[in-house]
This record gives C-alpha cells, sequence and structure tokens, in this order.
C-alpha cells in the first residue's frame, strides 16, 4: 500500500469514527398516532427495545454449593420500579419477589421461609423502601421492611359494609403517602379496597359504572319484578390493575366488556379527571388492532387493558393484552402514540410481545414491559424522535407555551402528520396573542375548545374596534323598522276598504298556508285534507328547501358546534339517504294508516309530512349560519335552538297525522310506533332483496361465462 493510500484510509477512518453512530437497528413493530379524522398515521419509532431481563437468572445448586442452576421466570404477573430505578418482579409461578439493580443485575431473592409465598401477582415499593405484596394464594396482603423481612399481614378486613360474596384475592395495590393501600381483587366489581395503615377498611374505592343501555330502561318498564330478577344483572366491570404517580394521583385500567373509561386518573375523592366518556385503546372505528386484524376476528375481539404506568411527567402508558399494543397517552388522556405487535408463537423476537402483563417506567423515561408467556422483561428506550416528543409535551403541560414552539416544529419536519404536534402549535400560537393561526391550528387538531377560545378571542376584538358602528347600524335598523311598520299599516288600512275578492290559489297562497299552519298546525293540516290548501309542486318546493337545509346544516355549521371534518362533500349521497329513510316513512304511514281506520289520501300524507319539515328551513339553516359567529360559550343557546327545532318537528309530525287521519291521541301514537315498526321492516326487506339480487346476478354471470367459455 503506498503512501497516499495509506493516508485516504486514515482519513476514511477519522471520518468514520467522527459520525453519529446508528442508534437503533430496524424495530420489528409499527408505531401509529392518529390524526384528527381519526386516521391511521404511520410514525417513525418512538420507543426501540434495548435490554432483557430476567432470562438469565440462577441459584445455587443445592447438592453442589459452587455451582448454579438455571431460575427463570415462570409466569410473572407484576413489575415495580422504585424511585431508585431498581426493579421488582412478582415471580407468581416461583412464589418469590425478585430485586434487580437498575442495571437489571440480580440484587436478591425475596421469599419468606415462615410464612411462604403462594402465587403473588402484585408488587408495590414506598419511597421509604417498604414492600407490599399481593399474596394472591394465600389471600393476604404482607409487609416486609427494606430487608424482606415481615412486618404486617393484612387478611380480609372485617366490615359489615362488605359484602359476603367479595371473594378477598389480591390481585395490584399501592400504598398511598399517608400508608393507606389500595386493593384490586380478582373480580371485585365494587371497586379497590381502601384500608387504612392498621388494616381496618375504610370504604370501597374507584368502582366502575354499571352498563345500562336502552333495552335495559325498557325491560325494567315492561317486566314485573320477578321477571325483571331472572335478568343477568348488570355490574360494573372489575378493575384490572391500579398505580399512582408523585403526586398522589391513583390510575386503575379495567378490561372486560367495559367499552369507555377503561383507563381513569382519580382524585382523592374518587372522582375521573380524565375526559368524559373517554375510549383508551380504541378509535371512533374500534379498536387499534382492528387496522391489523380481518373483518371476521373483529367481532371475536376486544381491547383487553391489563396495566398503566406513569412517568415522571404524569404520561400514561396502558398494555392491551389482546392485541399487544402499548398505548401513551399525556397528562390529560390525549392520545400520542401507540406501538407494537404480537411475536410469532415459534419464537422470541426482540421487541414484539406474547402476552404483556405489566409495564413500568423508571426515572429516566425507559419502559420495562413484563411477558407472562416469554418469562422476561424487555426495556425500551426513547428514540431521538421519541426525546424530541416527550421534551416539546412537556413543556406544554407545563404551560411553557412559546418555549415548546421550536421542538414541536421540529417534530413536525420530521413527521407532518403527528396531530399533536399541531395541538401544542395551536397553544404557542394562542399564548402569543396569533388567534387567527391558533383558530386554524386548533381545528386541524380537532379541539372544539381551543378553536372557540380562539374565536371568541377574535370575536372580542373585533366587536371592540366596530363596536360604533355597530350601534349607529342598531339605530338606523330600529328607524326604518318603524318607519316600514308605519306605511304598512297604512297600506293594510287602504287595502281593507276595497272590495273582497276569492282568493285565487298560487303558490304564494301556499307558501302563506304553510306559515299559517306553523301557528295552527291542527287546522293547517285539516285544511290541507279537507280543503286542498297545498299541492304536490308546494311540497316538493319544502322538500327540495329541506333537503339543503340539511347540508348546510352538515357542512356549514361551526367547526365548535360540529366536530366533523368535512373533506369533500358528497351530495348526492346525503340527499339519497335523507329521501330514501322520509319517502319510506311516508309510504309506511300510508300503509298503516290505510289498515288502521286513517281517512288520509297518500297524497295528504306526502305533502303533510313535506310540510313538517319546515322548521328545519326556517331554524336550522339560519342556525347554521349563525353558529359561526357563536362559541362554545353560547353553546346552551345553540343547543336550545337546535333541540326546539327537533321536537317542534316531532309535534308537527304527531298533529299532522292526527288532523288528516282523524285520530284521536291514542290513536295517534299507536299509528306512529306501527308506522315506525313498518319503516323497518321495510328497510329489512330491501336490505334482503338487495343482497339476494346481487347474489342472482353474480349466478347469472358465472352461467354466463361458464356457457360463453365452452
Amino acid at each position: 500500500m503506498n503512501r497516499k493510500a495509506g493516508f485516504l484510509l486514515f482519513l476514511s477512518l477519522i471520518i468514520l469514527a467522527a459520525a453519529p453512530a446508528k442508534v437503533m437497528a430496524d424495530v420489528k413493530y409499527p408505531t401509529y398516532t392518529l390524526n384528527s379524522y381519526s386516521d391511521l398515521v404511520y410514525m417513525q419509532p418512538v420507543y426501540y427495545p434495548d435490554s432483557v431481563y430476567g432470562n438469565d437468572l440462577t441459584i445455587q445448586d443445592p447438592d453442589h454449593p459452587d455451582k448454579t442452576l438455571p431460575s427463570k421466570l415462570q409466569g410473572p404477573k407484576d413489575i415495580f420500579i422504585d424511585k431508585k430505578d431498581d426493579i421488582y418482579i412478582a415471580d407468581t409461578g416461583n412464589n418469590r419477589i425478585i430485586q434487580l439493580n437498575s442495571r437489571g443485575e440480580l440484587a436478591r431473592y425475596i421469599t419468606i421461609p415462615d410464612s411462604p409465598l403462594n402465587n403473588p401477582e402484585g408488587v408495590f415499593v414506598t419511597d421509604t423502601g417498604d414492600i407490599y405484596v399481593a399474596d394472591t394464594g394465600n389471600q393476604r396482603v404482607i409487609k416486609l421492611d427494606a430487608n424482606g423481612q415481615l412486618v404486617k399481614e393484612y387478611g380480609r378486613p372485617e366490615s359489615r359494609y362488605i359484602p359476603e360474596s367479595l371473594k378477598y384475592d389480591p390481585v395490584k395495590l399501592i400504598v398511598d403517602k399517608r400508608g393507606f393501600l389500595y386493593i384490586a381483587t380478582n373480580g371485585g366489581y365494587q371497586g379497590l379496597l381502601q384500608l387504612d395503615p392498621d388494616g381496618e377498611f375504610q370504604s370501597f374505592y374507584g368502582a366502575n359504572d354499571a352498563r345500562f343501555t336502552v333495552m335495559d330502561g325498557i325491560k325494567r318498564a315492561l317486566y314485573s319484578k320477578e321477571m325483571y330478577a331472572n335478568e343477568i344483572s348488570k355490574l360494573p366491570g372489575s378493575i384490572n390493575s391500579v398505580t399512582t404517580d408523585e403526586e398522589g394521583f391513583i390510575y386503575t385500567v379495567s378490561g372486560g366488556d367495559i367499552e369507555k373509561n377503561q383507563l381513569r386518573k382519580l382524585n382523592t375523592r374518587g372522582d375521573n379527571l380524565l375526559t368524559a366518556e373517554s375510549e383508551f385503546g380504541k378509535t371512533s372505528d374500534g379498536s387499534y388492532g382492528e387496522y391489523l386484524i380481518s373483518e371476521v376476528k373483529k367481532a371475536e375481539q376486544k381491547v383487553q387493558l391489563i396495566d398503566t404506568a406513569v412517568d415522571r411527567s404524569g404520561n400514561m402508558a396502558v398494555i392491551d393484552q389482546q392485541f399487544k399494543y402499548i398505548s401513551h397517552y399525556d397528562s390529560t388522556g390525549n392520545l400520542l402514540y401507540f406501538w407494537g405487535g404480537p411475536a410469532p408463537t415459534s419464537s422470541n423476537q426482540l421487541g414484539l410481545l406474547q402476552s404483556p402483563r405489566a409495564l413500568d417506567f423508571n426515572s429516566r423515561g425507559e419502559l420495562f414491559v413484563l411477558d407472562d408467556q416469554m418469562n422476561l422483561i424487555q426495556g425500551f428506550r426513547l428514540t431521538e424522535f421519541g426525546s424530541l416528543v416527550s421534551a416539546a409535551n412537556q413543556l406544554t403541560l407545563n404551560g411553557r407555551y412559546e418555549e415548546s414552539e421550536k421542538p414541536w416544529r421540529e417534530v413536525l419536519r420530521q413527521n407532518a402528520g403527528f396531530t399533536p404536534a399541531v395541538f401544542g402549535l395551536a397553544k404557542a400560537a394562542y399564548k402569543k396573542g396569533q388567534y387567527e393561526e391558533a383558530k386554524e391550528l386548533f381545528r386541524q387538531a380537532g379541539s372544539q375548545e381551543g378553536y372557540s377560545d380562539s374565536f371568541w378571542q377574535i370575536r372580542l376584538v373585533w366587536f371592540q374596534k366596530n363596536f360604533s358602528r355597530l350601534v349607529m347600524l342598531f339605530l338606523i335598523v330600529t328607524a326604518l323598522y318603524v318607519g316600514v311598520t308605519k306605511w304598512a299599516a297604512r297600506g293594510k288600512k287602504r287595502k281593507s276598504s276595497q272590495p273582497l275578492h276569492a282568493e285565487k290559489r298560487t303558490f304564494l297562497t301556499e307558501l302563506k298556508h304553510a306559515f299559517y299552519l306553523l301557528r295552527h298546525p291542527i287546522d293547517g293540516f285539516t285544511a290541507i285534507r279537507y280543503e286542498s290548501k297545498a299541492s304536490y309542486l308546494g311540497a316538493g318546493i319544502v322538500l327540495a328547501c329541506a333537503i339543503v337545509s340539511l347540508i348546510a346544516n352538515e357542512y356549514m355549521t361551526s367547526f365548535a358546534f360540529n366536530k366533523i371534518v368535512v373533506r369533500e362533500i358528497d351530495v348526492i349521497s346525503i340527499m339519497l339517504r335523507f329521501l330514501l329513510i322520509w319517502f319510506g316513512w311516508v309510504l309506511a304511514n300510508y300503509l298503516i294508516s290505510s289498515i288502521y281506520r286513517g281517512e288520509g289520501r297518500f297524497r295528504d300524507v306526502f305533502i303533510g309530512s313535506s310540510y313538517c319539515l319546515l322548521p328545519f328551513i326556517l331554524i336550522g339553516l339560519p342556525l347554521a349560519i349563525l353558529s359561526n359567529g357563536m362559541t362554545m360559550s353560547e353553546a346552551s343557546i345553540y343547543g336550545f335552538f337546535d333541540k326546539g327545532m327537533l321536537l317542534w318537528i316531532g309535534l308537527l309530525f304527531f298533529w299532522q297525522i292526527q288532523s288528516i287521519h282523524n285520530y284521536s291521541v291514542g290513536e295517534t301514537s299507536i299509528n306512529i310506533l306501527l308506522s315506525a315498526f313498518t319503516l323497518i321492516m321495510i328497510a329489512v326487506m330491501v336490505y334482503v332483496i338487495g343482497g339476494l339480487g346481487g347474489d342472482l346476478l353474480s349466478f347469472i354471470r358465472e352461467i354466463y361465462l361458464e356457457v360463453s367459455l365452452r
């Protein structure tokens, strides 16, 4: 090798040494987030696996003290990381607690020779080093000191407030700073058992709400006490796991059939501080895992949240044991991202999970996931992108919005679809008084509250600038109104002195009758039936205006009151859905009325049902337009007119059926119920016939191809 080649080789080695090393290999699992449309957005990895613990444990060979034997984990059920970053594992199958130091090296096995553990499933360590164990098989909770010596046992508490049916099998627990215990029991639907430091029962804490459906309400109203007693009891779901943070908030996760509020953040009174009726581990269309599995399996599998952990910043992570995903939320319950996936059953791959059971964070934000099928712990470290997201999110949560702007922009530069970054930038723009920009960013992030607050500020500034003009405009309009009213009164007086002529029926007279009908509905509908005060043309125009109002209400209502973000207007689809339902109702009502002694003709039902939609035109369209000048502080006003409009339409339909068919109130009610049932039957028939027709066409096509090819 000559001198020049040697110099180039040396220079190349220097450059390679100075270049940043690749911090991670390609991970085996995907990472996702959701945008404001609830669409799945692929992300670069936020966590990458960098370590495995618990697969090299050994014990001393009793027959050969100078040798060791493998002592792998057996079905471990819980993991806890203390303030020194030591790792405690509830090694359930081996009836012991394992302590690893912060480097993952074995520190000790904790056993109690005088009172052996039996299938312990939960472990918790206080700041003073006391160790609490949910000794499930022995139906007790025990307290050990820092040296692992038994201090106290907590058996089933004695209290008349604890039902005999409660099975005292502790599975998870925490201890607050007062020394009070919060214990999750297997199948305990009453909530967490709250015990004082002496083991005395204080209360049930944080119970889930029982599911109560509309069908349950109907059964309760119609069934006798004996019949309802035979129904399956509606019990709240049990709590799967519990944890706490440095501020003393208590977090619970629940699985089973619970579909909302599976993750809760509770204060001292047991109130949930996260958004009401939130779905964790799920989207509006179903579970995250349902994006990745077949349609057949969707109906068979449900999200099963099994454990939760909270990092030092208050961000939450939950495990979905069904789909093997770990979801991350900020301290207010907003989704950040989720990642993971099932490992092949035939082999173990770093980063993939077979049966994730528990997880916890250390002080550096590293995540440790316990797998009770692989019988090991996987350690995950934040990537550079994950660290950037974490730092920016922490600044936002601390109210340092302007400081968070730069890291959030860098996050968006690396991933333009990351909605939490848009939300962080919206808060920064709002803090700086850039309300127009903040409003648009809040819309992109899907935040109605932020959008409304930004618009409130914009509206306030506009009113301050234009107050004098508004006062002048009000005075001019008032003067014009008074003048027009007086002029109209004189014209009416002159007209009344002229001889009366029979009024010909025109579109204007039909329109006039429509407004008369709104003020005198029973007389108005009766006139449609017996005096032919309306025609198909007028009804068709009213129906067309109602469709226009429906489209306007769908797409012109302010984002503050309508979170449906419009990406493309499918007018034809909206029209067809509306017309099919409306015409189906007209047909069903006419058929039932023909059988049930109704006097109305099809023409009368058609025209009357069209005129019933007038409030949607008179209120729905203006309300949709005016909503763009309203904020959520006026939500009660918007709701009053919106609900009032629907109530008005419902009453008009009732009075229309009563007047046109000459029914009593009771007969009208029965007619409406029968018409609704008939409408459902028509829909079912159309669906079945449509399906059979499609199959028949496919069959004919296959026969044709078979014959033509031969």
